[in-house]
């Protein structure tokens, strides 16, 4: 297949034009005749002349503005000659119709930065984003509609809001494309769709909600290798997402499709979640993936070339739900606060050797300041309870805050529970955290990590107030959970044995929505030290501006203001420890710093430090949470299926002799590939009779034989994320082996029934310990024992 521009376009280039324009940056090409770009049958065409795409990703909205220049110097040095940026949809209309594009979101002044430093632009509108952003890069106020699986389909509740954002997109972006003297090349629709469907209707109406935008640059899809021909549609140009095997993606490219080869999104590194190790990638084989992708006339984006920060409440969350750190670090070559070094140094010297004849790389920009702030206390307070609004919601069962108009922050619910035994308070869904005060007490937490959504409650002798605190982290960006509906959601039982409950009615709700800035509300200051939630403010003097990062390392959980600009979340668990500070963010003289704390700092001090703190992990910080005594309940069950999985890395689907329904599934490796007692597995989907994945969210795991911890993250809940770029390892470290077969059991909160399953083994090349050959698999209602 070859795509091509409109053929009155690609005529209107005279050859004297063409052949001055094949070497020609950005720059000079919007100040001569609007060059050309077209998609060939082997290469990506610039006036007829081939150009081989070195892209690095970099998302404007990571970065502040005042860096973007010093950002888009390092991607240029490093030896990229074109840069990739996403647009969140929900970043520009957090509101429903009010758009945004000034300051931090002027995505049309980015792309004339990168024009200016000689980048080309490779746009990425959504209107699906993923990139661990808020529910995606999706607006909040979609979930207003009911229904669990009307986003990103054909439902007109989706399709409709996505043509206004389009047309949109196109009156702000249309005039940068390179056929009209700009710097954007081609334009990517949806984003990796064959990860959650395969509906190539749905790809045909985003396609052309693009085209009603205005544009006229080559079109994509972008999916990973397994699933590029899920969405295959000939009017789509494909590009391969991996991180590891070249060979294997262009291959699949070379079957579906004629035309050049890309790379979609290498990966450099991998994004962090709290409660989890810093995630570093493999440097040495990234080098070597690259240059092989180069010498067979490949084209590549390297996904991160530097990540940056999520700064504000920008965070999103990986399935089932772990939310994602502040920083987005992502060890790229290109550090958060644009640091360059070794990583960076061996991506440039490898880019070195594919120049273009003449083409020679800059020095990369100079290394920005940094300092340290002495430590300084805050020492005013303003309790969260005391400084919600007056007016409250009345209702008679709490439900999920998009109802109410709340977009995000912390709520607060009201209840009086009458006199009686001791008992259990029991929601529906807390999402995502909550603390139950009884009388003013705390009595426990709501944790939608663990799905633990009760709380035990003393016995009453006289009516008494319950008032519950729920704290939105992040919406969920991948799978069918981006439908991540927040806050307490009844109905709320109190539960006095195992046959008397009670529904709790009459509720108030009281919020404070941070909104799109997260914006600070206004607040009642008291020079005292309380326990529980509360707001802490202090100051400190500055007497130049330069970047710093400030050490929350004594703080519990919250989020930190600094002059009343959002800089982000914070969580003690780790990885990291740290909060990157802009210095075009500080003031000369007084920096008014405000913190949200929502268990109560161990010192109520911050100093900022001149180096990250991105990988030192304190499970001891978390919430606290019940220990368990799960333990596999298999004895006297005959397996549902008993196989052989093929050697390699790829995804394998296998069916049942017959449908078996239960909420429980088990799978027990019998032996691996490697002949070693570990078992790995990268994703575990479950089929229904059609041979689609069940709906994963409300999914957890409910027993795991053992988890790596210490030398790698290999935790369980890889194994049902989404992303099998990590997996799902048994320990290996540590002087105690796990006795037994590995198993995995997962709970679908609800019975379900279950054809069959599909499971990715672990990536990488051959030889990688945990590949699983024999393997039974059980079903159930109850599979583990407490």
């Amino acid at each position: 297949m070859t795509v091509l521009l409109p053929r009155r376009r690609l005529l209107g280039a005279a050859a004297s034009g063409a052949t001055l324009l094949l070497n020609a940056s950005p720059a000079s090409a919007a100040k001569a005749e609007a060059p050309r770009f077209a998609i060939g049958e082997s290469d990506f065409l610039l006036d007829g002349k081939p150009l081989q795409i070195r892209c690095g990703e970099m998302h404007f909205a990571r970065v502040p503005r005042e860096y973007w220049k010093h950002r888009l110097q390092a991607i240029k040095a490093m030896g990229m000659n074109t840069v990739c940026a996403y647009l969140f949809w929900n970043f520009h209309e957090w509101r429903e119709g009010q758009y945004q594009w000034e300051g931090q979101r002027d995505a049309a002044e980015f792309c004339r930065q990168a024009q200016a430093e000689g980048l080309w632009v490779i746009l990425r509108p959504g209107p699906y984003a993923c990139a661990e952003w808020e529910m995606g890069g999706l607006p909040w106020w979609l979930l207003k509609h009911p229904g669990d699986a009307f986003l990103r389909s054909r439902d007109d509740a989706f399709v409709q809001p996505v043509r206004r954002w389009f047309r949109e997109v196109g009156r702000v972006l249309a005039p940068m494309q390179v056929s009209q003297g700009g710097p954007i090349l081609m334009v990517q629709v949806e984003n990796e769709y064959g990860f959650l469907n395969d509906d190539k209707d749905y790809m045909r109406v985003m396609r052309q909600a693009v085209l009603d935008g205005g544009f006229d640059v080559p079109l994509f899809q972008c999916n990973p290798t397994n699933a590029l021909g899920k969405t295959h549609i000939p009017e789509l140009f494909n590009v391969a997402n991996f991180g590891s095997d070249p060979a294997t993606g262009f291959k699949a490219l070379a079957a579906l499709q004629k035309g050049p080869l890309m790379c979609g999104e290498y990966y450099s590194g991998w994004f962090d979640t709290w409660g989890s190790p810093h995630k570093r990638g493999d440097n040495a084989r990234a080098i070597q993936d690259i240059d092989t992708m180069l010498k067979a006339n490949g084209s590549f984006s390297l996904y991160m070339a530097h990540g940056g920060t999520t700064f504000g409440l920008w965070g999103g969350c990986d399935r089932p739900f772990r939310p994602d750190t502040t920083s987005y670090d992502y060890d790229a070559p290109i550090g958060e606060a644009g640091w360059v070094g070794d990583k960076f140094r061996t991506y440039r010297d490898c880019l070195a050797k594919h120049l273009k004849p003449g083409e020679v790389l800059p020095d990369p920009p100079a290394r920005l300041p940094v300092m340290a702030i002495p430590s300084f206390t805050l020492t005013e307070t303003a309790p969260v309870f005391a400084n919600l609004p007056a007016q409250a919601i009345a209702a008679e069962s709490p439900r999920n805050i998009e109802h109410y108009d709340i977009s995000r922050g912390l709520v607060a619910y009201r209840v009086t529970l009458p006199a009686g035994p001791a008992g259990k308070l029991e929601a529906a869904n807390a999402r995502d955290l909550a603390w139950v005060f009884v009388g003013g007490r705390l009595a426990g937490t709501m944790d939608t990590r663990y799905r633990r959504f009760s709380v035990d409650i003393p016995a009453r002798s006289r009516d008494t107030v319950v008032e519950i605190l729920l704290y939105t982290i992040a919406r969920v960006n991948f799978g069918m959970e981006v439908h991540d509906r927040k806050g307490l959601q009844g109905p709320v039982m109190l539960r006095t044995s195992k046959t008397e409950t009670q529904e709790l009615k009459g509720w108030e709700i009281r919020a404070i929505d941070f909104g799109a800035d997260s914006d600070l509300p206004p607040l009642r200051w008291q020079s005292k030290r309380l326990a529980g939630p509360a707001f802490w403010r202090g100051s400190f003097e500055a007497t130049a501006a330069a970047d710093t990062f400030l050490d929350m390392s004594s703080w519990g959980q919250g989020i930190v203001w600094i002059n009343g600009r959002c800089l982000g979340r914070y969580w003690s668990i780790g990885p990291t420890q740290t909060m990157y500070l802009p210095g075009p963010w500080i003031n000369a003289g007084r920096n008014e710093v405000v913190v949200l704390d929502l268990t109560g700092p161990r010192v109520n001090r911050i100093e900022g430090k001149t180096a990250p703190v991105l990988d030192k992990l304190r499970p001891e910080l978390d919430l606290a949470r019940p220990p368990s005594k799960a333990r596999p309940r298999l004895a006297g069950l005959t397996p549902v299926h008993a196989g052989q999985f093929a050697s390699g890395p790829a995804t394998q689907d296998v069916r049942f002799a017959e449908p078996a329904r239960g909420r429980q599934l088990c799978i027990e490796v019998l032996d691996t590939f490697d002949g070693k007692p570990h078992a790995a597995i990268a994703e575990l989907a479950l089929l229904d009779a059609q041979g689609k994945p069940l709906n994963q969210t409300a999914w957890t795991i409910a027993y795991a034989s053992s988890e790596e911890a210490r030398k790698e993250d290999g935790g369980a809940l890889n194994a049902i994320n989404g992303q099998a770029t990590d997996y799902w390892h048994t320990a290996y470290s540590g002087t105690v082996r796990p006795s037994g077969p590995p198993r995995l059991i997962i709970d679908l909160g609800a019975p379900a029934d279950i054809a069959g399953l599909r499971y990715t083994p672990r990536q990488g090349p051959d030889g990688v310990t945990g590949r699983i050959r024999r393997y039974r698999v059980f079903v159930g209602d109850k599979l583990v024992a407490e």
